[in-house]
């Protein structure tokens, strides 16, 4: 830290530096008032320049141009060659945030490390990182996500922000935007789809995932999702205006999702215009508009449009514009030497020290899900390299590894075959295959083979070759549900479509439209029919599906299926029994299978199957019959039914696509030298089966996640195994009574009653009892990442606040601490429980409702047959009725001694009228008044309509009864 003198010298140079400039390029000054100097001095159509993704330089002020948006969830994405750490959801699982933060700051430096050059998508407004709950593990863009849990996203989140943005009091190393708000678990018609939140599930699960980021400080803004919440789009959803900045304490920057302000206008039909749109999109909230790539031109005329037309002011145009600088500000920009991380170069990208961390990184998320003993009575893991004289590594992915949509470019590639075989020396010998068929594709008609190339960039696909030579071979790797790959023998390049031929030169799947998937279609026995699958698992993306069939100079093409060649396919090599021979020799069998992330799942593409490729499933059990001493390396971006395996195979791991060090980290588990102690951050299911429908977004009705969740688990939430074993102590509190705005710190000791030094992650979850609503069956309040060597003990404390026992109160509109007791739940994952103890809150009873005075219809207890609604474009919610018959509870009503008038403000769109009904005790029970609904003529207008009530007294749950469709926003029983 420089001394005083030496800080004011600074100031001085400083600011001596910046007379011949503008006060807002002076460091001496604060940030808001260099800030109001630069909005002062642009005009109007160079501020409203400034609100498109790609804001433009403004040279008379020697602003330089400023891009929104780096896709940075671990690590540079589309930059280039950078360091890839392990996906999101594998970050997560090493539940420590003190590692996260060092990945954070890492990336953090690397997008600095380009600022000299500012290659084309570069920009120091990082869009991560993804706090999307991962509430069903069949939405495809799971791997982008941390945790079903709010609790741990909250603080995996607010880790890897902080690194992000850097430890400066005053200026960001990079400005970090969390994405996407709200409620974003499904791709399939995304823009379209409603997520229905009643306020509980809002506030304590969705929302709670987004608090804790914004509240620290620890990134700058928020990005909008694409679907609807509650009938509204999230683009013009005011809380962006509303609670989320009132979360943080810094001015936000807040971004639209890719092209998002045109589906306002396009297929969620919201509003008639852009203008409209716009303007919408600006007063709720939104500072960056990211529409049609780098062409600002429609995004500008609207917004001028809409302000000459009054739908926004000047001053709504100040406002964003005010926080855009202010982020630009606090980036160093306008600083004439680019602020405190302006001289941070190119050299930190793959750095050595990036790299250890990306294997430390790599190492801590695996989870070990099943260890065993096989024949002989000793667990499988860890491997004795010193005893082994042959492994097998086999499977589809022992040689490759994958990127996802949002990684960058490995800047090299330890794969587990190399990392096993490296990390076994000279000791042993390892072999392997990837068991997967080798086959060649014969025209039934003429002979001629499908031939490719053998050069780095392969050739264009012809029927050409009159027997299966090499380049006529292709391996078939099996994603599941019929989709496989084809990968050259030739030149180990995967066969691709590039609008107009099929070439051998992709590197792997991958790319928006991902043309490297076929299927290979069975027809009249031996012979197949290959079909291009396109982007779909069952159609061409741009229409009905399409097959193979040669052109008369012998390229290959698309056809409509009347059409199609049958092909023969003639076996080169069974990939199977190749790895059973391998297997068979071997000490030891290592299968590591599991996705591909351009197809198993992804960005505008949601799972149906949550099972390993059957391909991949045959392949492991006829390993496991050849040589029961098997481990299974799964290698995936989401949980996975893998039943069978868990009751058959001795040994399973788990790991996300873990990038560039994923062999050394698997070699370092797998041999013991680093113990395994990555935890699950999602409930494994069994089957499908135990999981609602995709769209259904209340966790509490629907007993959603470990929270609600019922059943019996494949693997809990929490579950890792380790080497070693942990002895835990009784769980002692620092007060047995916890009052509001305190405290309590839970104390337990752990000791490493093993032989192996290891980590365990020690977990506090909370059940509260006796509450007025229903409340999650436990519920992560806590946790630590503790590292003991073996036989030494120590003491983990967990801080539990009176506020991690707070849950949304609907009759009130507010959190609230209920009187009562909880047990406090110490263990090793959500079911593997290993202290108990009981804590008074001394809080408050949650009073019976009044509905005297006028209660929003969507604050109810329980519904059946209803949706939340748009009350109007701009705000509010209300509720709406989508089956006859359908109903809303609000629970414990103290009607006194009489209430006499029922009033709602009501809407219908339909012609005719309706029924709304007031019932005590059930949705049959006895009607104590209705009104009749007449139509309204429009879905947004409202009217109030009122009736008597007869027998309206004392305690009672009163339920309002819907005829047929029609809307209430509010209501009053006086």
């Amino acid at each position: 830290m420089a001394s005083a003198p030496a800080a004011a010298r600074t100031r001085q140079a400083a600011r001596a530096g910046a007379r011949t400039g503008h006060p807002f390029q002076d460091p001496g000054l604060p940030f808001a008032d260099r800030v109001e100097d630069l909005l002062g001095r642009l005009t109007r159509d160079e501020k409203i320049s400034l609100l498109h993704q790609y804001q433009p330089a403004v040279p008379r002020l020697g602003v330089r141009s400023f891009r929104t948006g780096t896709e940075a969830l671990h690590g540079l994405a589309w930059l280039g060659k950078a360091t890839v750490f392990p996906q999101a959801l594998g970050l997560a699982s090493t539940w420590n945030p003190a590692l996260i933060k060092r990945v954070g700051a890492a990336v953090g430096d690397e997008a600095r490390g380009l600022q000299h050059e500012r290659p084309k998508g570069w920009g120091l407004n990082l869009w991560a990182p993804v706090v999307n709950l991962l509430r069903d593990p069949r939405w495809g863009r799971n791997e982008e996500g941390y945790s079903e849990d709010p609790y741990l996203t909250g603080v995996i989140s607010l880790a890897y922000g902080t690194g992000l943005q850097g430890e400066h009091p005053r200026y960001l190393k990079t400005a970090p935007t969390i994405k996407h708000y709200l409620a974003n678990n499904t791709e399939h018609n995304r823009s379209t789809s409603d997520s229905v939140l009643p306020p509980r599930v809002r506030h304590e699960y969705y929302e709670a995932a987004f608090r804790p980021a914004l509240a620290a400080d620890a990134v700058t803004g928020v990005m909008t999702s694409y679907n609807l919440v509650n009938g509204r789009p999230a683009t013009v959803n005011p809380d962006l205006d509303g609670a989320v900045r009132k979360w943080a304490r810094q001015d936000l920057l807040n971004v639209t999702d890719a092209d998002a302000p045109n589906n306002l206008t396009g297929g969620q039909d919201y509003y008639s215009t852009l203008a409209e749109a716009d303007a919408a999109a600006l007063k709720a909230g939104i500072d960056s508009f990211t529409s049609d790539s780098e062409d600002s031109g429609k995004t500008v005329k609207a917004l001028t449009t809409a302000l000459e037309k009054g739908l926004i002011s000047e001053s709504d145009i100040d406002t964003a514009v005010r926080h855009i600088l202010g982020v630009r500000c606090r980036l160093g920009e306008f600083d004439p030497d680019g602020g405190p991380y302006g001289k941070i170069s190119k050299s930190v990208i793959d750095s050595p020290a990036h790299r250890a961390l990306a294997r430390e990184t790599a190492r801590e998320a695996i989870v070990l899900l099943k260890n065993a003993p096989a024949p002989g009575g000793r667990a499988v893991l860890p491997l004795d390299a010193k005893r082994l004289k042959k492994v097998a590594v086999l499977g589809p992915l022992a040689d490759t590894l994958y990127t996802d949509w949002y990684s960058g470019s490995l800047p090299y590639e330890v794969t587990p075959r190399e990392g096993i075989k490296k990390r076994l020396g000279s000791a042993g010998k390892v072999t392997g295959s990837a068991g997967v068929d080798r086959i060649a594709l014969k025209n039934a008609a003429t002979g001629a083979y499908l031939t490719g190339g053998d050069g780095a960039d392969g050739a264009v696909l012809t029927e050409s070759g009159s027997s299966p030579g090499t380049t006529a071979q292709f391996d078939v790797y099996d994603w599941g549900q019929g989709i496989v790959t084809l990968r050259s023998a030739a030149n180990a390049k995967y066969l691709g479509y590039d609008g107009k031929v099929f070439r051998n030169d992709q590197e792997q799947p991958g790319g928006w439209y991902v043309q490297q998937q076929f299927v290979l279609e069975k027809q009249d026995g031996d012979v197949r029919l290959v079909r291009y699958a396109g982007y779909d698992t069952l159609t061409d993306w741009f229409g009905p599906k399409k097959y193979l069939k040669a052109d008369d100079d012998g390229t290959v093409g698309l056809v409509a299926e009347k059409d199609a060649t049958r092909y023969t396919v003639e076996t080169v090599r069974d990939g199977v029994a190749e790895a059973v021979e391998a297997a068979r020799e071997a000490d030891v069998a290592v299968v590591v299978a599991g996705t591909m992330p351009a197809i198993n799942g992804r960005e505008d593409h949601d799972r149906t199957d949550m099972s390993l490729a059957e391909g991949q499933s045959a392949l492991i059990k006829a390993v496991h019959r050849a040589n029961p001493r098997t481990v299974v390396v799964l290698e995936s971006s989401y949980p996975q039914t893998v039943t069978w395996e868990q009751s058959r195979i001795p040994a399973l791991v788990w790991t996300t696509h873990a990038g560039q060090e994923t062999g050394t980290a698997l070699a370092d588990i797998l041999f013991g030298d680093h113990n395994p102690a990555g935890r699950l951050t999602q409930t494994w299911y069994r089957s499908q089966d135990d999981l609602p429908g995709l769209l259904e977004y209340d966790i509490i009705k629907a007993d959603r996640t470990y929270l609600y969740f019922r059943g019996k688990a494949l693997y809990p939430f929490g579950h890792g195994l380790s080497y070693t074993t942990f002895r835990y102590g009784p769980p002692r509190l620092s007060s047995r009574t916890l009052r509001p705005e305190g405290s309590v710190t839970v104390s337990v000791e752990v000791t490493n009653t093993g032989r192996r030094d290891g980590d365990e992650v020690v977990q506090l979850y909370v059940r509260r009892r006796g509450s007025r609503d229903k409340q999650p069956l436990q519920q992560l309040r806590g946790f630590e990442r503790v590292r003991l060597k073996a036989g030494h003990s120590t003491t983990v404390r967990l801080k539990l606040r009176a506020a991690d026992l707070a849950h949304w109160d609907v009759t009130r509109g507010r959190e609230v601490l209920e009187s009562g007791e909880a047990e406090l739940r110490i263990g090793a994952s959500c079911t593997d429980i290993r202290g108990r103890t009981t804590l008074l809150v001394r809080g408050e009873k949650v009073p019976p409702r009044d509905l005297s005075r006028t209660t929003r219809a969507a604050d109810f207890d329980d519904y059946r047959g209803v949706r939340l609604v748009d009350e109007s474009k701009a705000r509010g919610e209300a509720v709406g009725a989508v089956e006859d018959r359908a109903w809303v509870l609000f629970r414990d009503v103290d009607l006194g001694s009489g209430a006499r008038e029922f009033t709602a403000r009501v809407a219908r769109e339909a012609r005719g009228s309706g029924n709304l009904a007031v019932r005590l005790g059930s949705p049959r029970g006895r009607v104590v008044g209705s009104v009749e609904v007449r139509s309204t003529g429009d879905r947004y207008a409202y009217e109030s309509v009122s009736a008597r009530l007869r027998g309206a007294h004392g305690r009672h749950d009163v339920y309002l009864v819907f005829s047929d469709a029609m809307r209430v926003s509010s209501f009053s029983m006086r």
